[in-house]
């Protein structure tokens, strides 16, 4: 893992996922996040490893307001990260 999250590669981009670091910073555990938000422990355990297909939003809406903060601040999208140069 990186320091600042997981990165999924999709495409020419890649979606961070920061939930992990997030927990780890705060010293909140996996178990404490999925009891106090009503999200089941191995939805909260994809989201920390980037292993989700789709992204809830009614469960983001629920972390972002758990832990006071913003969408980006979870998941980030780091567009043309792995784009190719042109060659002349």
């Amino acid at each position: 893992m990186k320091k600042d999250g997981i990165e999924i590669r999709i495409g020419n981009s890649a979606f961070c996922f920061k939930l992990g670091s997030i927990l780890k910073e705060r010293k909140i555990s996996k178990n404490k996040l999925s009891q106090d938000t009503g999200t089941d422990y191995k939805v909260v355990t994809r989201y920390i490893n980037g292993e989700v297909e789709r992204l809830d939003l009614f469960i983001l809406e629920r972390f972002c307001t758990y832990l006071n903060c913003e969408l980006s601040d979870i998941i980030e999208l780091k567009k043309n990260m792995f784009k190719e140069k042109l060659k002349d």
